[in-house]
């Protein structure tokens, strides 16, 4: 299936960046782009109250932004097509997917010091919770230059399936060749039982396809600081974190483990949802479950 990259894009470095790397990316995938921009974000229709001569008006104000976006594309090396959203509401985001069919979300990095920074968290928390979607966050300091050929996978020992929306990502791990690696974090103990199960749950899911991935164990009581240690050590070009249906994903930015990654890893991460499916094993270790 052809996938499709839905960038949000913007005239600030952090969007620029942002969609020059979604268009990297959609280019070794064979794939297209779309570049979103959104003027608000908001979990209701603030339009419910209004005339719908009021909305026309606001959307015919974004011409010139639409135009702009359109110079902007001209510089990409993917076919891109420009939409324009008053509101990112959930049901913008699901209308965006059902559309494009295959997508991935690709995102700026937040910056938390930010005063748009709410707006921006508020965002990606709509996306997952409107329609289960991959989400890819790409910081100002990753480099642009080509699609990640070394992908490291935060990974728990507790069996997983992906989300239908999440299954032809696939493909990008595929291009990894056999440069993967499954880090797993436990807390206080050293535990090699824990790391097999892990890496058998990454490979159980199909996730890696034939690729058989190196494991490594990382003992941090935090489990964020022991994901970004292990980016230190394992040096990807893309982290992979695993998104529980369970987690409540409107506190996505706020406390979780996601949130706090997202924020602070070098690298891009990209977030795959997983179903509810998946078997559970009897056993069970004192692991942190990414949320």
């Amino acid at each position: 299936m052809l996938l499709t990259i839905v960038a949000f894009a913007g005239f600030y470095e952090s969007a620029r960046h942002a969609v020059h790397y979604a268009d990297i990316l959609a280019e070794a995938l064979h794939g297209r782009l779309v570049l979103l921009h959104v003027s608000r974000v908001s979990p209701h229709d603030s339009y419910a109250l209004v005339s719908d001569g009021y909305h026309r008006s606001e959307l015919s104000h974004e011409a010139n932004t639409a135009s702009a976006l359109y110079r902007q594309a001209e510089a990409l090396h993917t076919p891109t097509i420009v939409e324009i959203a008053t509101d990112l509401l959930p049901a913008v985001a699901q209308d965006v997917a059902q559309r494009h069919r295959s997508v991935l979300f690709v995102l700026g990095q937040p910056d938390l010091t930010h005063p748009a920074a709410a707006s921006v968290a508020m965002s990606c928390a709509e996306l997952l919770r409107a329609g289960h979607f991959p989400l890819l966050v790409v910081p100002m300091r990753a480099l642009a230059t080509r699609a990640p050929h070394r992908m490291m996978i935060a990974a728990d020992r507790e069996p997983f399936t992906l989300a239908p929306a999440a299954q032809p990502l696939c493909q990008l791990l595929a291009q990894a060749g056999s440069d993967v690696v499954v880090a797993h974090v436990s807390s206080g103990v050293e535990d090699d039982a824990g790391c097999g199960a892990a890496l058998r749950a990454v490979q159980a899911s199909g996730l890696v396809g034939e690729i058989t991935p190196e494991l490594r164990g990382y003992d941090y009581s935090d489990y964020c600081e022991g994901v970004l240690a292990a980016v230190q050590d394992t040096q990807p070009d893309l982290v992979v974190l695993l998104a529980r249906k369970r987690s409540f994903l409107g506190e996505l930015f706020h406390r979780s483990v996601t949130a706090r990654v997202l924020a602070r890893c070098p690298v891009p991460v990209l977030v795959l949802p997983t179903s509810a499916s998946a078997p559970r094993t009897a056993a069970r270790g004192r692991n942190t479950a990414i949320a």
